[in-house]
């Protein structure tokens, strides 16, 4: 039998839930040696006019919550999260289609964005929200990388058009200040200590 830390012994009492679809959000947890639910539901992920940087994606992770509030049982742990990509004082979201994702690129080529993660945990008794800010620098993409990469990796379920994981990431950061998953999609280390608080 494989030992578990101490975080996944804790949680043994618990039902972890993963209120996301994400892939990448999906893999993380299971990296992290926790034992969860995937349960989905969908919400207008719009947000107030004039909102900035960390209150988007503050607001978004709990309006994700909302619909799961009502059945959340006692030992149920829900964590709904939201990443937003911040590039002079604009938020970019997702691209609808090749030449969004291409134009949204050229704006991040040879600058630093920030990428803010903020992640929501929600039980019958109350909620807590925790985020993370990741800067990140871009070298200069040619017309070519950027028509490369948007239709070999196709990121339009990605904030700013990129995944830091992908092919992109990989040629196209020449520096990175913060937490490398945060940008991926979930600050793992956030998590980890936030659940530890909460079931300690």
């Amino acid at each position: 039998m494989t030992r578990s830390h101490a975080l996944a012994q804790k949680l043994s009492d618990y039902t972890l839930i993963l209120g996301s679809g994400s892939p990448r959000r999906k893999k993380f947890l299971e990296e992290m040696g926790l034992e969860f639910e995937v349960r989905k539901k969908s919400v207008d992920e719009v947000y107030p006019a004039g909102f900035k940087s960390e209150e988007i994606s503050r607001y978004l992770a709990e309006l994700k919550a909302v619909p799961f509030q009502s059945e959340l049982e006692e030992n149920e742990i829900l964590l709904t999260s939201d990443t937003v990509v911040w590039h002079k004082n604009k938020s970019l979201a997702k691209a609808n289609n090749k030449e969004e994702a291409i134009e949204m690129l050229k704006v991040l080529s040879g600058d630093w964005h920030e990428v803010i993660t903020s992640v929501c945990f929600t039980t019958r008794n109350g909620q807590k929200t925790v985020s993370e800010t990741t800067r990140v620098k871009f070298k200069e993409f040619t017309n070519e990388e950027l028509a490369y990469y948007v239709e070999k990796c196709k990121p339009f379920d990605k904030a700013g058009a990129y995944g830091i994981q992908e092919w992109l990431g990989m040629i196209g950061i020449s520096k990175i200040e913060g937490s490398y998953t945060n940008v991926v999609g979930l600050p793992t280390h956030l998590v980890y200590k936030t659940l530890m608080d909460m079931v300690s």
